[in-house]
């Protein structure tokens, strides 16, 4: 585990993707696979799983990424764009055949939008990985999500996504002043402007 100011980082092992932990919310929950990790680091974080954590916050539907919801008791909150595919329990759109696995159907709570407010922290509408992709920012620190990652790294964009929309969204991101950017796979680093912009270089170079 990591601190970045009041945020606890769960490394994602395996398929994992990266946990983020801060006030009464948990920002995406893995697979689901590794659960026993998840829990002891939450323990280790000095939260309760039932009492401490009342929201999940999912930066976009793919299954490593909500797989995990299954297991808190808590409310679950996804772009309205991405909201279906928990809905639904679309195996496709959440990635879910890729690992193996199928994703039952959820009620999502809360169908954000770009501008919502989570806490201190903004909902950016960041499309192009998936079409309903959000980053959370709070003026000084970025959970990207698989929008963006450390190095010049960024998500793809094959599986129902979109390479226009994601290097709108990369570009977008790049003008905001980032100092620790918190990513879904990946270490998180400081100085994220300066990885987003490499980010940005590198995906306008794509056809």
């Amino acid at each position: 585990m990591k601190k970045f100011n009041d945020i606890t980082m769960i490394e994602g092992i395996g398929f994992d993707s990266n946990i983020y932990l801060f006030d009464d919310l948990i920002v995406d929950t893995g697979t689901g696979e590794n659960f026993e990790y998840v829990l002891n680091s939450i323990k280790n974080a000095g939260y309760n799983i039932t009492d401490d954590i009342k929201r999940i916050v999912n930066t976009h539907c793919h299954f490593d990424h909500t797989g995990g919801n299954r297991l808190f008791s808590a409310k679950i909150a996804i772009h309205e764009l991405d909201a279906p595919a928990l809905e639904n329990g679309d195996n496709i759109a959440t990635a879910a055949y890729m690992f193996g696995k199928t994703l039952e159907p959820a009620k999502i709570d809360f169908h954000l939008k770009e501008g919502d407010k989570i806490n201190d922290f903004e909902v950016i509408h960041t499309p192009g990985h998936t079409i309903g992709g959000i980053c959370l920012y709070d003026g000084e620190m970025l959970i990207s999500g698989d929008t963006v990652f450390a190095d010049g790294g960024f998500g793809r964009y094959d599986i129902c996504g979109d390479l226009n929309m994601l290097r709108e969204s990369i570009q977008k991101l790049s003008e905001l002043d980032v100092k620790y950017l918190l990513p879904g796979h990946g270490p998180a680093v400081s100085n994220g402007s300066e990885h987003i912009k490499l980010s940005n270089r590198i995906i306008k170079g794509l056809w």
